[in-house]
């Protein structure tokens, strides 16, 4: 068989599935552009999700769903860092930066902490820690190779994040009004405590353009957190693949110490820090990256039923808040003492 014939074969099985993702996707992209406030990743997943709960994937559209699922979405995660300059991200300067630091390590670390306190596993520990502390149902995908989690916790994880930050929608603006927050100092907040990039533009927006703009820098600051941290869960996931037993490990691939997508995901930050991209081509890189992602969510919550989520419990639920109040409460002392 020649080469394109092969490809042919090999892609042919794919089709039926990318083809589904990317259609639910564009009816995500279309949503969000007549109503910002809702985000198209949210839209993307709970498509897939209420498939896999009230309709039947058929068999067909299988094989596209899981590819969308593990390399789309990894390659829209690269898109993404087309987002970031470093020049942006510098202009905060040290403190702020700082301060960005602090509300995501004390937030990936505390999650899992009370992970362990309620007795829940230290997988849904580790995606929802990172779902909180990053940027959502799209950081809980990233991690999701390195936690061993179960589809029922990826699941749980998601919903969680999801419905904790589109709260944060209606909350945060009635909480910065009682604060007495500037707008700089509640668009820092936002910024640095709500999960989906399409929600915090939806909460800070609402206090008009000053704290818009404050908000998608923090919130992008923590965005280029992801690589580092998504960097440092590999390696622990490796050091602890040595403990296990040899034998165990027969066939079975070690994590690699910086994955492929986080190194892409870097280049792409360095290239956007450049200044070699026009607008356009960064508005239109911005697009790609919506649909990507948006695809590779649709997959992933394709494996989902919510039906099953029943048996998980109500801890996963305390677990959800309590990460979600330790956010706003690290990320809101840390604004007030950085001064932001």
């Amino acid at each position: 068989m020649t080469l394109p014939g092969r490809l042919w074969a090999a892609t042919r099985p794919l089709l039926p599935g990318l083809l589904v993702a990317l259609v639910v996707a564009l009816v995500g992209f279309v949503v969000h552009e007549y109503i910002p406030v809702v985000s198209p990743h949210i839209v993307a997943v709970t498509f897939g999700m209420l498939g896999a709960t009230f309709g039947r994937i058929e068999t067909v559209f299988r094989p596209g769903l899981r590819f969308a699922a593990k390399k789309v979405l990894r390659v829209g995660i690269v898109v993404l860092g087309f987002r970031l300059s470093l020049s942006e991200l510098g202009a905060l300067g040290p403190r702020a930066l700082s301060a960005v630091v602090v509300v995501v390590v004390a937030t990936f670390f505390g999650t899992q902490w009370l992970a362990k306190r309620l007795g829940l596993t230290p997988s849904l520990g580790l995606l929802m820690a990172t779902g909180y502390s990053i940027c959502g149902a799209s950081a809980i995908a990233a991690v999701e190779p390195f936690a061993d989690a179960t589809e029922e916790e990826v699941a749980y994880s998601i919903a969680l994040v999801t419905l904790c930050g589109t709260l944060a929608i209606a909350v945060l603006p009635g909480l910065g009004s009682l604060l007495e927050l500037t707008l700089t100092e509640f668009g820092a907040w936002v910024g640095a405590s709500v999960h989906d990039v399409g929600q915090v533009v939806a909460a800070a927006s609402t206090k008009g353009d000053e704290s818009l703009k404050v908000a998608t820098l923090v919130k992008l600051t923590r965005v280029a957190l992801l690589a580092p941290l998504l960097a440092g869960v590999a390696i622990a996931a490796r050091r602890r693949s040595r403990g296990v037993d040899a034998d165990a490990l027969e066939g079975v691939r070690r994590p690699p110490v910086l994955p492929l997508f986080i190194v892409l995901f870097l280049v792409a930050v360095a290239i956007r820090s450049t200044d070699v991209l026009s607008a356009n081509v960064l508005t239109g890189l911005k697009d790609v990256e919506t649909i990507l992602l948006g695809m590779g969510l649709v997959g992933l919550g394709s494996n989902v039923d919510l039906r099953t989520l029943r048996a998980v419990g109500g801890k996963p639920l305390a677990l959800g808040l309590g990460s979600w109040a330790l956010v706003a409460v690290v990320s809101l002392a840390a604004v007030k003492v950085s001064g932001l």
